[in-house]
């Protein structure tokens, strides 16, 4: 028990956390307090789950991914745009094509950050403004659409049981799928060794170069899941609609326990750390805040969490 709770501590404060935020969120529900209210959380919480576990893949390699919420905006316009006159089996098929082809825009980006050794921050930054670009040449204002049954594979109420929502069985099952799958591989932990120490990494013999652009190549597809999730949810596209998520995912990603410095971490904190930004937002609603303090509110949470952070790792700096 003391190992588990060195090692996943922070994980597990963070689900603790949740369900607090949940309980508190159950006693300001003035009405019945039922699977509705759980099934609108999780579809909230969809996107901004699929982007913070691509985040957290990158900043464990050690960089950060600035285009993800461009990325989103893109597949939501595309999806959106193309979607409308398809079939559910078409669509489906265009969905996978499109997520390959955003982890081979993400592969594209970590290439260019490898070959010309730019920092990440800036060559990200460049794409945030590239692929806004294109999502406005796709299409300029919200429209288009998706067919009923796609969109049903998200807004549905329940799967099997009233507390199950669709949208949370689709991230556990893209979590299993893409990268539960691979977490005990070569390849998932050279991403750690990446992160944790370049230099040494390198000298033991992981390819870091592949290592990096696989990262980015996570981010792509998984910011491709949250933009799908957006078409799904709201049944058509928007140009702007990813831009509120770039940041957010930072936010995620610290809430959730990844440290910024790389190589410590999972996903299962980031996808709880999306639900409780998505519930304080819910809860701010309820008690009539004005929604303008959102940004304040998750700006103190990471300031509050880097500070927690920076001050364990200095004290266990110290028993050592």
């Amino acid at each position: 028990m003391r190992r588990l709770a060195l090692r996943h501590g922070w994980t597990v404060g963070t689900y603790v956390l949740l369900a607090v935020l949940v309980l508190y969120w159950r006693s300001q529900t003035h009405l019945r307090w039922g699977p509705f209210d759980v099934q609108s959380l999780a579809i909230d919480a969809l996107p901004l789950a699929f982007v913070a576990c691509g985040q957290a893949i990158v900043i464990l390699s050690g960089g950060i991914d600035l285009s993800v919420g461009s990325m989103m905006s893109l597949v939501n316009v595309v999806a959106a745009k193309y979607m409308v006159h398809m079939s559910f089996r078409e669509a489906l098929a265009f969905s996978a094509l499109i997520v390959l082809c955003a982890a081979a825009a993400g592969a594209g980006t970590g290439f260019v950050i490898v070959v010309t050794r730019v920092a990440d921050i800036i060559v990200t930054l460049a794409m945030l403004f590239v692929l806004a670009g294109a999502a406005l040449a796709v299409l300029e204002v919200p429209g288009g659409g998706a067919p009923l049954r796609f969109q049903n594979l998200v807004t549905v109420d329940t799967v099997g049981t009233k507390w199950l929502p669709s949208a949370f069985v689709i991230l556990l099952g893209a979590y299993a799928v893409l990268w539960l799958t691979v977490r005990r591989t070569r390849p998932a932990l050279a991403l750690y060794a990446t992160g944790s120490n370049r230099p040494a990494a390198y000298l033991a013999g992981v390819n870091v170069s592949r290592s990096r652009i696989l990262a980015y190549a996570y981010s792509g597809a998984f910011a491709a899941l949250g933009g799908l999730a957006l078409t799904a949810a709201s049944g058509l596209g928007d140009p702007n609609s990813g831009s509120i998520y770039t940041l957010n995912s930072v936010a995620a990603v610290v809430l959730g326990g990844v440290s910024l410095l790389g190589g410590v971490g999972g996903l299962i904190g980031p996808i709880a750390a999306a639900f409780i930004l998505t519930l304080v937002k819910t809860l701010m609603i309820l008690r009539g805040v004005d929604q303008n303090y959102a940004q304040v509110i998750q700006g103190a949470l990471i300031v509050l969490v880097v500070m927690v952070g920076g001050l364990a790792i200095r004290q266990k700096a110290k028993g050592t």
